[in-house]
């Protein structure tokens, strides 16, 4: 019987073993976190008293059938979780589990990675108590912790609404909610937005919510610098009339969307296209979510969808790894699926036009701004690199010259950033600047975890 192998224990891994084992199959199901769910329906710690449906609000119902899902499904199928999968190497993957590395093979592997915040860099984003706006999240859902008593919200991603509802409702007060993209781009893409609707009026709830509150709700600001001796102490903002604001803050919660996690993706020999409504090089798969024969993607690890998306994406992933073993496939039951996901995908594309990533305020930021935090790389480091004779002009060579992107975090958290910067010092698309490449580790591991037993 064929190893089948899913990376990914969020709603499009779980969707995808539940396709597998009602066809008579034990896929093999891996997940770096201590408990299944993903991201956006994560699971508290055990023994931690926390009211997830007053947290996960009109979501709840949803959160609790999916982890109901999960808890009828795990007897049928070899669940792994707290294990990181660091590389691939054809059709081996490398694990760390428990503090020593292991080897896996598969004959099939569907990579469901998920996605990580996309953040742009601004002066003072390095004081403590700035957080990305997933990490704040994941702070008060896993462990019922606030990332501060009064916290700002700043990005462009319409979660910030809803992680600063769930901070209110935890207690947090909010000093504002500012969105770097202007009400007008929202308006504009609102013909996109209602191939959602469900989705749309839920996000308009929540900022309407945010709104009967007295929170500050900020569109179009250019953000100045955060403020603070050792700790955030302000944010401050030029809003949209060109009028310089601060607000007092303990905390601020930094995102601009999400972007897929694909590394795994690039050492399992999938290929890339650059995709200019995103600004990000995404893998090329074909309407099932195959990647080459034995490799499929599926969730937002491929493409931002959201959990409804990564659902259907996951069961049609499933399906191709049934059809591609030789085993009939009910297409009337498929199309729906691939309806689904075309639609909720469009619908993201709408949102990246109403939630845009700023390029051009990126290109601005002055030379002394830090870009790569782990290798403490500035702005300015990088420009000069590009500045000299015969210098880079792409952001692996930029890389190999400056050490941005080469920390502990692989370029996640500067990559995108990096890019902007790159194709600005060209003065062409950010197509031109390329893409970081995907190195193992994916994510750091201790020295020691691979040495052989004595």
């Amino acid at each position: 019987m064929a190893e089948i192998v899913i990376v990914g224990a969020g709603p499009a891994g779980i969707s995808a073993a539940e396709i597998l084992v009602a066809n008579g199959l034990r896929p093999i199901l891996i997940d770096e976190g201590a408990r299944a769910g993903g991201q956006g329906y994560r699971r508290p710690a055990d023994g931690l008293a926390l009211d997830m449906n007053k947290l996960m609000g009109s979501e709840a119902g949803r959160y609790a059938a999916l982890h109901a899902r999960f808890a009828a499904l795990r007897p049928q199928i070899d669940y792994r979780p707290q294990t990181l999968v660091w590389a691939i190497d054809g059709k081996r993957l490398h694990l760390l589990r428990d503090g020593r590395t292991e080897t896996l093979d598969c004959d099939k592997l569907l990579i469901a990675s998920g996605a990580m915040d996309r953040i742009a860099p601004l002066p003072g984003w390095t004081t403590p108590g700035v957080f990305t706006l997933g990490g704040a999240q994941v702070a008060l859902k896993d462990q019922g912790c606030l990332i501060g008593s009064r916290v700002a919200f700043l990005g462009s991603s319409p979660l910030l609404a809803l992680a600063a509802k769930q901070y209110r409702a935890m207690g947090a007060e909010i000093a504002v909610i500012a969105d770097t993209t202007p009400f007008s781009a929202k308006l504009a893409a609102m013909p996109a937005l209602l191939g959602a609707p469900r989705t749309l009026l839920r996000g308009l709830w929540y900022m309407a919510t945010a709104l009967r509150a007295g929170i500050p709700m900020l569109n179009g600001v250019t953000p100045v610098a955060v403020e603070g001796d050792g700790r955030v102490e302000a944010l401050v903002l030029r809003d949209g009339s060109g009028r310089e604001r601060r607000f007092a803050c303990d905390a601020v919660a930094l995102g601009y969307g999400l972007k897929p996690e694909t590394q795994l993706a690039d050492l399992a020999g999938a290929e890339f296209t650059y995709d200019p409504d995103f600004r990000l090089f995404l893998p090329k798969i074909d309407g099932f979510g195959r990647a080459r024969p034995g490799l499929y993607l599926a969730g937002d690890g491929v493409r931002i969808g959201g959990a409804d998306a990564a659902e259907a994406s996951g069961a049609l992933a499933a399906h191709a790894i049934l059809s591609d073993l030789g085993r009939p496939q009910d297409i009337a039951a498929i199309r729906p699926l691939a309806r689904r996901v075309a639609r909720l995908r469009g619908f993201q594309r709408g949102l990246a036009q109403a939630f845009a990533w700023p390029k051009q305020q990126i290109a601005a930021l002055p030379d002394s701004v830090t870009l790569c935090r782990c290798e403490n790389v500035t702005i300015g480091e990088v420009r000069a690199a590009m500045a000299q004779s015969l210098g880079p002009v792409e952001v692996n060579r930029v890389k190999a010259m400056t050490r941005c992107g080469m920390g502990r975090c692989q370029g996640r958290v500067c990559g995108p950033a990096l890019q902007e910067i790159v194709a600005a010092g060209t003065g062409q698309g950010g197509e031109s600047a390329g893409r970081l490449r995907g190195q193992a580790p994916v994510k750091p591991i201790a020295l020691a975890a691979a040495e052989e037993p004595a």
